[in-house]
């Protein structure tokens, strides 16, 4: 219904939505039970052309700049009643941004097209174990030894960790603060590179989220991406599309949640009636329904800006904050309306309510986003 989508967005998003129905819907149930979903399946949206959206044709993408291809094809991933899928799936969309704008040529040519062809995958790693969202103080350290860089230090938390290929990691290369960054290419054959054990999660359950560590790893030094301690200004531009992505997924996991209570209620009867007969129910839905349109159409207008080139930092922040606030809700709201049967795996409710959590933690938690609006308008 939005105007922001044209002839184009229409047709990806057809693309996409296929590719759920045939690929995906049949299996996550039992993805989501077994803890991971299989690694053929990169390959298949890789055939699509879904993995590269957002990256230039000369490196193997669909093309660059035109975010709401973007939006319209993440909207139809989150079809798929799972974040951790969505999230696994498009780990590239937030590991491999950096390589493509900044890595050396015959890096980046070399790693980018193979990605986005499903055939490997990459991953982002920026949180340590007492970092958290205090990235300007992360530990991980890289020393420079003539033509390679000897890193030491440990990452957590980090989406498709056990099995990627490739990882862009945050490290430090310089003094305290955020101008000692950088980010180097680390390949999981490397010497000295181990991931730790598949880390069991509240939600996200089909995601593949592992420990990285890094123990006198010889990274060659071709693989700096960008220049040397200019790392956090390419982390903080990568943020502000990971912010997007994540609202995103926040105002769709409220959409599902609010179709399954709107089936849910036109069919279950009480005293002689559907309880969506009863104002009660109608009101919460009323609610729902209004509280994901604003979070939807104010996300939109957000990726308009960026589209027309801006920087909206505070807007992002601001539509993150809302957007899963307004997931929290919905899906709480989801459960209560499905009553017992909520609480219950075989329900999607269940699993939207568990899968919302994360998303006022990753990509900068709600306390964060509130100090960054807050520096914004200079308070």
């Amino acid at each position: 219904m939005s105007d922001y989508f044209n002839e184009t967005h229409q047709q990806v998003r057809a693309t996409a939505r296929k590719f759920i129905d045939t690929h995906v819907r049949p299996h996550i149930e039992d993805w989501e039970e077994a803890g991971e979903f299989p690694r053929d399946l990169y390959a298949k949206a890789g055939e699509t052309g879904l993995l590269g959206i957002g990256f230039p044709e000369s490196l193997g993408g669909v093309g660059e700049g035109d975010i709401f291809m973007k939006v319209a094809v993440s909207e139809e991933l989150m079809r798929s009643t799972s974040g951790g899928l969505v999230a696994g799936l498009g780990s590239l969309d937030i590991g491999l941004p950096p390589v493509a704008k900044w890595a050396k040529p015959e890096v980046r040519e070399r790693i980018v097209p193979p990605v986005l062809r499903g055939e490997k995958i990459a991953a982002l790693a920026v949180t340590e174990p007492g970092g958290g969202s205090d990235v300007a103080n992360l530990k991980t350290r890289a020393v420079r030894d003539g033509d390679h860089y000897i890193v030491n230090g440990s990452k957590t938390f980090i989406t498709s960790g056990l099995r990627a290929d490739h990882y862009t990691v945050a490290v430090r290369t310089g003094g305290d603060g955020h101008g000692g960054i950088s980010l180097l290419l680390i390949d999981r054959d490397m010497p000295g590179f181990s991931t730790g054990r598949k880390l069991r999660k509240m939600g996200w359950w089909a995601s593949d989220t592992a420990e990285l560590f890094f123990e006198d790893c010889r990274v060659p030094a071709d693989r700096l991406i960008g220049a040397e301690n200019a790392g956090f200004i390419a982390i903080m531009s990568n943020f502000l599309f990971e912010r997007l992505s994540l609202s995103i997924m926040a105002y769709m996991t409220a959409q599902l949640a609010y179709e399954a209570a709107l089936e849910h209620t036109r069919q279950r009867q009480a005293f002689g009636r559907s309880i969506a007969g009863f104002q009660v129910t109608r009101h919460k839905l009323v609610d729902m329904a209004t509280q994901i349109d604003v979070a939807r159409e104010y996300t939109y207008r957000c990726a308009a800006l960026m589209q027309a080139g801006k920087n909206p930092i505070k807007e992002v922040a601001m539509a993150k904050n809302f957007s899963v606030d307004v997931c929290e809700k919905v899906t709480r709201e989801a459960v209560q309306l499905f009553g017992g049967m909520g609480y219950m795996r075989e329900t999607v409710v269940e699993r939207l309510y568990r899968d919302a959590k994360i998303l006022s933690i990753g990509g900068g938690t709600t306390e964060i986003m509130k100090e960054l609006i807050a520096k914004q308008i200079r308070l």
